[in-house]
């Protein structure tokens, strides 16, 4: 992708915001607001969309944000996503056949992960990708127990298009997701032999939280989830009548001859929902401490909204504590901010992205499979001795790609290992997928004279861009270009936003 390329469709977007910032009458958000509101809503804030984005008040900044969300993407998907490989496949395959299956979905797992980064970076719709990841780590499932890039390319797509919508209709959905049902069993959830595994996690990470229900309702609401199953010919969702047991239970209080339903919704009326999801967001957009008394009262708006997102999204994005100056750069940036936010923020030209997957996945952040049904737990865990190395030889390299161009190995080395999921030997890849590998590598290039021109090489404007707050070690004031750009990715700040 070159510079022109992947930014068309928010060029498109930032001209409309444009037209709208003339006629903006309320007092400007300026520069500071302006950055802070789109690199935590999206994946970084350029010179361009700060420029603009700082005319609107800090309301209209985000209703517009709002109102340009997306339900679908515009990148184009693998041509093999309509092509679901039942799991039989695997049972009755002999073991050269295995391990060529295994192969091309590793293969696949690869490109899925550098599409949805491709996305990231082309959509006009930022917070759509944003919510989207949330909604990932938040109703967890995971590759390597779902076994089907297929199944997780259809979550995905299920996440994005509820990803701002009502978080009513986003929990009844993932539910019923084939790629949820495998990962937490609920194929095998039946009348005779029920499996907690769903309704456990359903009320202590996806609804209620620790604390606000009982084993008893555990088990219930198990039996009320029992015939929820998969066609397994086409991965699609099958309700097994004969499965369910249709029998008088009791949850939370209430009884009655509940089906999977029933129980979400006596979830969703319950006031720890709201106020979990809140408090999950205020972490996610404000700071890592929620403030009680706020999450209790954006809770409750969220709720009284029927759980649309939008709602709460506009309290916490419009509320005091947003911008307030101890909250900020107090968020570390996971691996996915790290990487589309650099590529970002700095317009680097690259090819496809299936590189920046396998670095995400080294520093701890493997799309597609988080590490276990809690998710990432973010913040300070983002960071070790480690992990901190490794972001710093990444922003290192990556700005000597140029350099490295015709080193295959160097290039590879900048790019893989790593725990996580990681490709430590890439011999895994195939001879295909490595060419691709090398090759992408080779099409990484920053146009640091132009990048730095549209600042007019003003060094406090450069710092002012790239980090959220004052650099840990000022660099030499006689920096410019280049050497500027790799202080101030190396300085510990660059890691907040």
């Amino acid at each position: 992708m070159t510079v022109l390329e992947r930014p068309f469709a928010r060029t498109l977007a930032l001209a409309s915001l444009m037209f709208v910032a003339t006629q903006v009458s309320a007092v400007p958000m300026g520069p500071d607001d302006a950055r802070l509101l789109l690199s935590r809503t999206g994946f970084a804030a350029t010179a361009d969309s700060v420029k603009i984005w700082s005319q609107l008040s800090r309301e209209q900044a985000v209703d517009r944000l709002l109102a340009d969300s997306r339900t679908t993407p515009i990148t184009p998907p693998p041509g093999w996503v309509s092509e679901f490989v039942p799991r039989r496949q695997f049972r009755d395959a002999t073991d050269a056949e295995k391990k060529e299956l295994q192969r091309r979905e590793l293969t696949k797992s690869l490109e899925l992960r550098a599409w949805w980064l491709q996305e990231m970076l082309l959509t006009p719709s930022p917070l759509t990708e944003r919510m989207t990841l949330f909604w990932h780590n938040h109703f967890v499932s995971s590759q390597q127990k779902v076994k089907s890039p297929v199944l997780m390319y259809r979550q995905n797509v299920l996440l994005r298009r509820h990803a701002l919508g009502r978080f009513s209709d986003l929990l009844h959905a993932v539910s019923k997701d084939p790629a949820m049902i495998f990962y937490l069993d609920n194929a095998s959830n039946r009348r005779a032999q029920p499996n907690e595994n769903f309704a456990r996690e359903v009320m202590e990470l996806f609804t209620l939280g620790e604390g606000h229900y009982s084993e008893r309702d555990i088990k219930e609401a198990a039996r009320a989830f029992t015939g929820w199953s998969i066609e397994p010919d086409t991965g699609t969702f099958k309700f097994r009548y004969f499965q369910h047991d249709d029998g008088v239970k009791t949850v939370l209080g209430r009884s009655g001859n509940f089906d999977g339903d029933d129980v979400l919704n006596i979830l969703l009326a319950q006031p720890a929902t709201a106020e979990l999801i809140t408090a999950k967001l205020w972490r996610e957009f404000v700071s890592p401490e929620p403030d009680p008394a706020a999450v209790q009262r954006l809770a409750s708006r969220f709720r009284d909204s029927g759980y649309d997102i939008k709602v709460v999204l506009r309290g916490l994005l419009t509320s005091p504590a947003f911008y307030a100056q101890e909250n900020r750069a107090t968020l570390i940036k996971s691996p996915v901010d790290l990487t589309v936010g650099t590529l970002e923020l700095f317009q680097v030209e690259t090819g496809e992205l299936t590189p920046f997957a396998v670095l995400n996945a080294a520093l701890g952040q493997n799309l597609f499979a988080p590490p276990n049904v809690k998710g990432w737990p973010g913040g300070e865990s983002w960071i070790n001795s480690t992990t901190l190395l490794a972001r710093k030889q990444f922003l290192d390299r990556l700005f000597r790609a140029q350099e490295m161009r015709g080193d295959s190995q160097a290039m590879m080395a900048a790019f893989r290992g790593g725990g996580g999921g990681g490709i430590k030997n890439p011999a895994k890849l195939g001879e295909q997928m490595r060419g691709r590998f090398i090759e992408a590598l080779s099409e990484i290039h920053f146009d640091e004279p132009r990048w730095t021109a549209r600042l007019a090489d003003d060094p406090r404007a450069i710092t002012q861009l790239v980090l959220a707050t004052q650099p840990v070690n000022a660099p030499d004031p006689k920096l410019r270009g280049m050497d500027l750009i790799r202080a101030l990715t190396q300085d510990p700040a660059y890691q907040l936003k």
